[in-house]
Parts: C-alpha cells; sequence; structure tokens
C-alpha cells in the first residue's frame, strides 16, 4: 500500500492539523464500533499534538470515556518518571480529558519487576486489542518506538520486546513489535524538523533498513510532516 505524504508549513500547524485529523478518527471509529483505540508516542511533536488535541474546541466529538489508549514505547524508568512516555502524555491531554482509567494502558514501569517480564506482561494485556491509528515519530536514525536499525528487537516475533543498550538514552525500553504495529487499520508516521530530513527521504524510498520503513497500516499509512522533515538534500 502506498503510503501518502501531508507536509505542513511549520511545527505548530503540524500538530494542530494531527490534532483534527485524530478527533475525526477516534470519533468515527466510535461511530462505526463505539469505542476507540490509539497507540501513543513520545517526544517533542508529540507533546504538542496532544496540547492541540486537549485544547481543540472540537475535543468533544470524541468520548474520550470510550477510548482505548495504548503505548508504542516506553522508557522503563520508575512509575511517575519525566521520562516516560505515559508521564508526558498524562501531562499534556490525558489528564485534562474525561478518561476512563480503566481504558488507559500504560506499558510497566521499572518498579521491581524486569524488563522481559514487562514486556511479556504487556503483551498479554495487548491480546484482545484493536488499534484504530498508531502514532509514531520518526528519529533521525529513522527509528520508530524503540525500532532502532540493526537492533535484535526490530525482527522480534514477540508482540512486544525488551530492548537493552539503546542507542539513545535510557537503556532499557519496551516496544511493541513490527507484527503488533502493523495491526493497526491506520498508522501515522510524524516527522519535524530538518534533522528528520534524510530519514523521511530514504524511508519513503523504501530504504530496507530503516524501521520507518516496514510500518503500514492495514488500511492506510500517512506519512504527517512539516516543511523541514521534507527538505532535499542540501
Amino acid at each position: 500500500m502506498t503510503a501518502v505524504v501531508h507536509n505542513h508549513a511549520s511545527p505548530q500547524l503540524l500538530a494542530e492539523a494531527v490534532a483534527a485529523r485524530l478527533i475525526v478518527r477516534l470519533s468515527d471509529a466510535q461511530a462505526e464500533r463505539g469505542v476507540a483505540s490509539v497507540v501513543l508516542t513520545g517526544g517533542r511533536i508529540a507533546a504538542k499534538i496532544y496540547a492541540a488535541v486537549r485544547d481543540s474546541p472540537a475535543r468533544d466529538a470524541v468520548n474520550w470515556s470510550r477510548v482505548e489508549f495504548w503505548w508504542g514505547d516506553e522508557r522503563f524508568l520508575p512509575s511517575g518518571d519525566p521520562d516516560r512516555n505515559e508521564t508526558q502524555a498524562r501531562e499534556a491531554f490525558l489528564s485534562s480529558l474525561p478518561v476512563d482509567p480503566d481504558r488507559v494502558h500504560p506499558m510497566p514501569a521499572a518498579d521491581g519487576v524486569d524488563a522481559a517480564a514487562a514486556a511479556s506482561a504487556y503483551a498479554d494485556s495487548l491480546a484482545a486489542a484493536v488499534f484504530d491509528v498508531v502514532l509514531l515519530g520518526v528519529g533521525e536514525d529513522g527509528h520508530v518506538a524503540s525500532l532502532f536499525p540493526g537492533y535484535p528487537a526490530l525482527t522480534d516475533p514477540r508482540p512486544v520486546a525488551d530492548v537493552h543498550d539503546s542507542p539513545k538514552p535510557p537503556p532499557v525500553r519496551l516496544t511493541l513489535t513490527l507484527p503488533t504495529l502493523n495491526t493497526a487499520a491506520e498508522v501515522w508516521l510524524l516527522a519535524s524538523g530538518a534533522g528528520k530530513a534524510d530519514a523521511v527521504r530514504e524511508a519513503l524510498n523504501g530504504a530496507a533498513s530503516l524501521p520507518a520503513a516496514k510500518v503500514h497500516g492495514r488500511e492506510r499509512t500517512l506519512w504527517l510532516v512539516d516543511t523541514d522533515a521534507l527538505a532535499p538534500r542540501s
């Protein structure tokens, strides 16, 4: 399936456009099934998107108590650590929305359990999950979630993998794997800034080594980027 690219003039316009698109997608899913499900990501552009959802006058088009929230990856740190993707999402918008706590499914924290056991536990919780949309930030090296080029997790057949010696701190992480991410109806790849331009260009050209080139939605794959992330090689 061919990916569709949507270019936005600035990071803020990108965030606002993705927020509006997400509200529509979740509302449509609820109209069809009564519930909706989204896989969240982390990073600077994600924080802008979540704030834009929180502040959108259209946000009440979604019944937030009937949205299932999952995470694509997580830094394996103690509960409440400011570097956890869960913490970022809660502070940016989840704490301001009327969500059902039982429908918020953070990845386990490093609170007395090892990473492999945490990955297995999250895989168990995913058993009946249906993903309407997966949000994935794209790294400068072309990684998505915590699937880094050349790392074992990239070919891990398990639903959730524990990652060690990550090239980005902290060294231990949890991540959904490609077989799990690619079950989503839609995958949205997010990239902002000139530092992402090489990875975006190579992934769109099908570079086999880049994780970002290996994810796709069953129904639709979108690249949601700003102008700097689409800049040609200088």
